[in-house]
C-alpha cells in the first residue's frame, strides 16, 4: 500500500530524515515512535506529498509521490489525515465540515455527502452533536469529528500525526477506541504517537526514528516490546524511559 524507499528530507542544511525506507501492506497499523524533534511528523507528511522531499521515492497504491505529473491532489483525496490540533473550520458547523471536502474534492451532491458524512460522524459516536460548531464540542471530541471527516473520504489509508497529544488527559481514550476500532475493521493505518498502550494493543509494527531522522528499529510489536536485548542501544534507552512509569 505504502512504499517509501531511500527518502531524505533537508530543512536548508539541517537532514531531517535520512534514507528512511519503510513498506507498509493493507491492513497494517504501523505505530511511528520515537523522541520529539526525529522526524516523525516529517516523515508521515511525505506520504502525502504535504511535505515535499528531495531524495528517494514514495508510492502509495501504484501511485509515484515522486512523479512530477502525479495528480497529488486526487491522491491526497485517497489518503486520510488527522492532524495533533483538529484543523476543523471553526465558521462551519459539524456536518458542514464533513461535506465540505466530499463536494469539493470528490464532486459528490450535498445530500449524498451528508449522508456518508453523518454515518461516519455516527460511527465516531457524535451523531447528536451534527448541528453544533467546534468551539462547542470539547478537544476529544473534536478529533473524532476530524476521524469521521477523514473517513468519509473513503480513503484507502489513514495517517494520524499525534492525535491524542494536544487532548486532555480525560479524552485520549475516547479518541484512541475510535482508532482501536478501525484498526480492527482493518484499515491500513500510520500512527505517530507517543501512547506505547495504543502501540501494544493494536499495532503489528513499531517503528522507532531517532533524532537526524533515521530509522532505527522496523520491526513486529512483540519483537519492540518484548525483546529488549535484540533493539539497538538508543532504542532500550527510549523503551526504559518511557515503560518505567
Amino acid at each position: 500500500m505504502i512504499e517509501i524507499k531511500n527518502v531524505s528530507k533537508w530543512y536548508g542544511p539541517v537532514q531531517v530524515l535520512n534514507d528512511c525506507s519503510v513498506s507498509i501492506n493493507k491492513g497494517d497499523v504501523v505505530v511511528v515512535c520515537g523522541p520529539s524533534g526525529s522526524g516523525k511528523s516529517t516523515l508521515i507528511k511525505t506520504v502525502n506529498a504535504l511535505e515535499p522531499f528531495q531524495k528517494g521515492e514514495i508510492t502509495v497504491d501504484g501511485v509515484p509521490l515522486h512523479d512530477p505529473s502525479t495528480d497529488l491532489p486526487k491522491l491526497r483525496s485517497r489518503v486520510g489525515m488527522v492532524f495533533q490540533s483538529f484543523e476543523l473550520f471553526p465558521h462551519l458547523s459539524v456536518t458542514e465540515n464533513l461535506t465540505m471536502a466530499q463536494v469539493k474534492v470528490l464532486g459528490r451532491n450535498l445530500d449524498d455527502a451528508k449522508v456518508r458524512g453523518l454515518k461516519m460522524l455516527d460511527r465516531v459516536g457524535l451523531l447528536a452533536h451534527k448541528d453544533k460548531f467546534p468551539g462547542q464540542l470539547s478537544g476529544g471530541q473534536q478529533q473524532r469529528v476530524a476521524i469521521a471527516r477523514a473517513l468519509s473520504m473513503d480513503p484507502m489509508v489513514m495517517l494520524f500525526d499525534e492525535p491524542t497529544s494536544a487532548l486532555d488527559p480525560e479524552m485520549v481514550g475516547e479518541v484512541l477506541d475510535v482508532m482501536v476500532q478501525l484498526a480492527h475493521e482493518g484499515m491500513t493505518m500510520m500512527v505517530v504517537t507517543h501512547e506505547m498502550g495504543f502501540a501494544r494493543k493494536v499495532a503489528n509494527r513499531v517503528i522507532f526514528i531517532d533524532v537526524g531522522g533515521r530509522i532505527l528499529e522496523d520491526c513486529s510489536k512483540d519483537e519492540f516490546f518484548n525483546h529488549p536485548e535484540n533493539r539497538q542501544p538508543r532504542t532500550k534507552d527510549f523503551l526504559n524511559k518511557i515503560l518505567q512509569h
